[in-house]
Formats: C-alpha cells, sequence, structure tokens
C-alpha cells in the first residue's frame, strides 16, 4: 500500500494519530467552544485522501488539536499552514496540544500502537525556536467552567514534591501516581477556572510533573513517550517563561539522544539550551552533558573546555536556590562524567581515577547513580583488561538495579555481558554471567 503523503496525515502519524484519534480530538476542540463538529475517520480519509479541502471551522478545531496559533491558519493556503511533521511548534496556546499527545501516548501504548519516534532536527529545530521566541510568561487565567481554588492546587503541589523526593527504591512504585497527577493538572489547565497566577503554578507543575513522567518513560526504554512527555514540558516552562526549566527540557532530550547514539543531536540542543540558561548549577550540568556529547564525536579540545566550564559554573555562587531539577548535580556527577569523557578520548588510566573518585563521593540517597556509576566503572576496567574487578562492579550495580527497580541501568549490566564472555574464566565473570542469564 502506498504511503499518504497529504500534510495533514504525515502530521497526524507522526503525533501517533489515527484517523479516529484526530476526529475525536477536533470534536473535542468543538465541544470546548460549546459547538459539535460532525467529523468522523470518513470525513478524515476524504481530506487527506481526496484533496477535499476542510471548512473554515474544522480547520480552526485542527490547528487547535495541533497548537498552531490562530493567527497562522491561513484557510485559503490549506493545507500549507500546517506544522512539520514533528513536534508541537511553541505557541501561545500549544502546551494544552503538547501535553494531551503526550497523555495520548500512554494510552496509545495500552492499545498496542506503534508510536513514531521524533527526528533530531525536529528536536533541534523545536531547540532553536525556543532559544529564540519572546521571553514573556503566556499562560493565563481562565473565567470559564469550574472553579479551581488554592487549596487544591496546593495539594497537588505538595503531594507531586512528596512523590517526586521519595528514597529512589520507593519511587518505583509510585509512577501511576505521578501519572494521574499530571492528568489531573492538565485537566484543570484545560477545564477549570482561575486566576492568572494559578494559572502560572499550574503550568509550573505540569512542566516538572512531565519532566519526571519523562524519566519514567525514559528509565524503561519508552523513548518515544519521553520525548513527547519532555517536550510537553518544554511547552509548559516556555508557558511561565522559566528558562532554566526550559533548558531542563531540552537538557534530558539531548541525554536521551546521548544514550541511544546521537551525540550529534545532543551536542546541537544543548548549544542552544545554554544560550538561555541562567543559574550557574544548571549551566555547569549542561556543560557536563555537552561535553560527554562533544567526547562521543571525539572532539577533544571542545569536551576539555565543555568539562573545565562546568567545574567552574559548578563552584559559583548564586543568590537564587538551585533548581529543583538539577540540585542533585554535584562533585561526584563530575568526577564521573569527566572519567567518562576521558574514555572516549582514550585517557583510560585518568578515566578510573575519577570513576572511583565520583563513587566515593556519591551520597548514599543517590542508589539508582550509583548503579550507573558501577557500570560506567565495570566498563572502564574492561577497557584495562581488568575483568575482575569489571565483573565484581556490575555484578554489584546489577544488583543494586534489580533492587530499585532501575532498568535502565539494569540494560547498561547487560551490554557489556558479550565484552565479558571472553574473560568466562577469571573470577567473578562466571557468577555475573549467571545472576544476568
Amino acid at each position: 500500500m502506498a504511503k499518504n503523503t497529504h500534510a495533514l496525515a504525515l502530521v497526524r502519524a507522526a503525533r501517533g494519530m489515527t484517523g479516529v484519534d484526530l476526529a475525536r480530538e477536533i470534536c473535542a476542540a468543538a465541544e470546548r467552544r460549546g459547538l459539535r463538529s460532525g467529523t468522523t475517520k470518513q470525513r478524515i480519509y476524504k481530506w487527506e485522501v481526496d484533496g477535499v479541502t476542510p471548512d473554515r471551522e474544522s480547520q480552526e478545531y485542527i490547528a487547535e488539536v495541533f497548537g498552531v496559533p490562530l493567527e497562522n491558519v491561513d484557510v485559503r493556503s490549506w493545507p500549507n499552514w500546517l506544522p512539520d511533521a514533528g513536534v508541537v511548534p511553541l505557541g501561545s496556546a500549544s502546551t494544552m496540544p503538547a501535553l494531551r499527545e503526550a497523555l495520548r501516548a500512554s494510552m496509545e501504548r495500552s492499545r498496542r500502537f506503534v508510536l513514531s519516534a521524533i527526528s533530531g532536527t525536529a528536536l533541534t529545530t523545536l531547540a532553536s525556536t525556543w532559544a529564540s521566541a519572546d521571553v514573556r510568561p503566556q499562560a493565563t487565567g481562565r473565567t470559564q467552567s469550574k472553579a479551581v481554588g488554592e487549596d487544591l492546587v496546593v495539594l497537588l503541589e505538595e503531594t507531586s514534591a512528596r512523590l517526586t523526593s521519595l528514597a529512589t527504591q520507593e519511587r518505583q512504585h509510585t509512577a501511576p501516581l505521578i501519572d494521574a497527577h499530571l492528568a489531573t493538572v492538565t485537566d484543570l489547565i484545560a477545564d477549570g477556572r482561575y486566576s492568572g497566577s494559578l494559572g502560572l503554578r499550574l503550568h509550573a507543575l505540569a512542566g516538572i510533573l512531565s519532566q519526571t513522567v519523562a524519566w519514567h518513560r525514559f528509565d524503561l526504554g519508552l523513548y518515544a513517550e519521553a520525548t513527547r512527555y519532555w517536550v510537553a514540558g518544554l511547552h509548559s516552562a516556555h508557558a511561565v517563561a522559566d528558562h532554566d526549566l526550559g533548558a531542563a527540557m531540552l537538557s534530558d532530550l539531548a541525554y536521551q539522544a546521548s544514550w541511544r547514539g546521537d551525540p550529534a543531536t545532543a551536542a546541537a540542543i544543548l548549544q542552544r539550551a545554554l544560550s538561555r540558561t541562567v543559574h550557574p548549577a544548571a549551566q555547569s550540568l549542561l556543560q557536563l552533558r555537552l561535553a560527554r556529547a562533544l567526547a562521543a564525536q571525539g572532539e577533544r579540545r571542545t569536551t576539555l573546555r565543555a568539562l573545565a566550564a562546568s567545574e567552574h559554573l559548578l563552584g559559583k555562587a548564586s543568590l537564587e536556590p538551585k533548581p529543583t531539577w538539577c540540585a542533585w548535580m554535584s562533585d561526584a556527577d563530575l568526577a564521573v562524567d569527566s572519567g567518562q569523557c576521558l574514555i572516549e578520548l582514550g585517557d583510560t588510566g585518568r578515566a578510573q581515577s575519577l570513576i572511583r573518585e565520583g563513587q566515593d563521593l556519591l551520597p548514599t540517597t543517590r542508589d539508582k547513580t550509583r548503579g550507573v556509576f558501577l557500570a560506567y566503572q565495570a566498563s572502564s576496567f574492561i577497557d584495562l583488561s581488568e575483568p575482575e574487578q569489571a565483573a565484581a562492579a556490575a555484578l554489584e550495580s546489577l544488583e543494586l538495579a534489580q533492587r530499585i527497580g532501575a532498568p535502565r541501568c539494569v540494560q547498561l549490566v547487560e551490554d557489556l555481558i558479550p565484552r565479558l564472555e571472553s574473560f568466562r574464566d577469571a573470577q567473578g565473570v562466571r557468577e555475573l554471567l549467571a545472576h544476568a542469564a
């Protein structure tokens, strides 16, 4: 069957939507205005395949679904005003489409729908748009529907903070609760009545929750879903003009790109994110992640420059408290990731020393990070042809990851197994292989 290349079909597919999904969302957009739309999947087919042009009202509903500002809708130029088949574009009314798309991604997984990936080019373009966009808060109050009170918002803020601050071992059980909090906040933003100040707080909370949910999905290997939640978080941060929170979302998208073997995209995103990052701790984290992306591409000079910048910024004083999303950034992270950069650049001996230093500095409250660090250490021991120490570190990492429910860390260790097969007779290797099996 030939692929449908109509612009509407492409942007719909890129958002993981079927014709039925799009028809449903168009009808919902009409209902939010107190109107009705008779759009069905058959009508979607006529627009995409038969070349029928939607009427003005339908085009406005389509714009709302895809987060396109109404001022950008030129009915006469259909379908040229549609966004590219990538991420939801930033705009004054883009937060809700981005949040709805992320939440829909999770629902589609339960229906065994294969969610399409978002390209690195689309994410880099989004980062460029964010770096040059208007800096004024976009979120406003709403004067219709049911009232949202201060007490409810405080409750959501406090319980969300409590859920995300639990010990790592406990957080493996809280994912459904955080998902539910985000769905509730999204519904309140879309359908509630609230003041401008409460609107800003709801959007900020949506951003923080989106980031947390994205990390849950990323840890489970659900990368397309994680991307959509981080994008939703970026829109929420943009709506409240929180530059550091927006940079956090881009930094996490870049981290995932590096993790998946695309350091060029990671570096491009981080370079744009750094143009607007404010707090020194946030800048330090982004510089450290930039160093990892550059080192993976063999760029020694720029890697060392980014590492030096990260170290300088980490120790720089600020009158403002660290943003919560990077409050954990410490000398331990700097040491271990610096070691990883040196491994990429071929300086394995110095790298091992830094990784050990980072392990010693890491507080006991960060077990998931400890598991990742141990896996890094095991990898560097393999590079040094020290299989006994590699097996010991890998086994400790694996047991820790299994106890706290950290599948991404488990995967790190499993990826080391083929490299240890040739050292099967070394002390500890057979035990590790048996445990992994």
